[in-house]
Formats: structure tokens, sequence, C-alpha cells
């Protein structure tokens, strides 16, 4: 089984190839680095600094501008732009966290609102094409705020730029985020390099 360390190594050794080694479609360059926020080499801080150290490595080999979006931020965004702050948290005190976290889950999937797939696209229109981009605080989703892989099935085709998502979870035959949830196979069917499964 790999280490973080040498998943790390790993993902920026690809990284550095041109194009990078883990573009399996090219309709979706799109690669998942997993790591696990409850074991103590891989917390969430831990995790966040040592990406920060690996875009600027990656930036120094290559040329290239490596570009972090905040999943986190763009979750907001969707709130703000779709009904605002004030409703959602009106509806989790009238109604309660899970009718407020399903309806969380519309804004960041009906086209009707702010899905979050939009709002990562608009991200990416203006980054040039030889630039990479990181996509991290994907715990905000949690518990059971937005699936990871619907993020994908909406991407398909549209997403041009070469994607790292770092992924908060556990591997047991799949993708489980959080250890919460399993992602019912499905990032695997889209044909992406999962940085993490087998360890």
């Amino acid at each position: 089984m790999l280490s973080f360390r040498d998943r790390v190594r790993l993902l920026e050794s690809d990284l550095v190839a041109d194009p990078p080694a883990f573009v399996m479609a090219r309709d979706l360059p799109f690669a998942v680095f997993r790591y696990d926020p409850l074991l103590a080499e891989e917390t969430e801080w831990r995790v966040r600094g040592e990406i920060q150290k690996l875009a600027t490595r990656v930036e120094n080999k290559t040329h290239r501008t490596v570009n972090t979006v905040s999943l986190a931020d763009l979750m907001w965004q969707s709130i703000r732009e779709s009904e605002g702050v004030e409703a959602l948290v009106q509806l989790e005190r009238e109604h309660g966290f899970q009718i407020a976290q399903r309806q969380l889950n519309h804004y960041l999937s009906d086209p009707d609102f702010r899905p979050l797939c939009q709002l990562l696209l608009e991200v990416t229109e203006n980054l040039k094409r030889n630039s990479l981009l990181f996509l991290l605080h994907a715990t905000a989703f949690a518990p059971s705020a937005y699936r990871i892989s619907s993020l994908l099935e909406q991407l398909g085709g549209k997403l041009k730029i070469p994607t790292v998502l770092f992924y908060p979870g556990k591997w047991n035959h799949t993708l489980n985020f959080m250890g919460l949830r399993s992602e019912d196979q499905a990032l695997g069917s889209y044909r992406v390099k999962i940085y993490g499964r087998d360890s």
C-alpha cells in the first residue's frame, strides 16, 4: 500500500509530464487524489500544506500555472446567488437540517439555481489551456450536501484543463466520502485515475 507521501510523489510525477500522465480521456482530463482526513498524517490542514508545496514544485518544474479553487467557496457562492444564506438558514430553523441540506443540493445541482458545475466552468473560462487546476475543500459537502460523482457527470466533455480533485475519504472497493457514504462506483466508471485506490 502506498503512503500519503508516495501518492503525492506519484501525482507530482504525472503532473510534470506533458500532457499530464493521469489524463485517461480527452473529454474528462481529471484525476482524484484520495486522502483520509481522520489519519494524523492526512488531516485537512496537513494536506492543504502539502498541496501548496506540490503546486509550487510543479510550477517550478513545468512553468505551468497551478490554479487552486475552493469547492467550499463555490458552494457559498451558489447559496448566495440562488436564494441567499438567510433563506437557507430560515429553512433549517423551520424544517430542520435534512430539509435544508436537500435544498442546498438543489442549489448545487439544479440549473434553475447556481449549480456547482456551472460555477466551476465559469472559473476555468479565463484560465490558460496549459494551466492546471486543483480542487480543494470538498469536505464542505459533508455529510450529504452533494455527490462528487455528480460533478464528474456534469463536467464530461466541458472541462478542458487538467484537473485534480483532492478527495477526503476512504477506499473500500469504491470511494467513500469522509467515510460516510459511497460514491456508488460512479467515479470509476468515468475512467479517471484515482490516487489512493489501493492504499
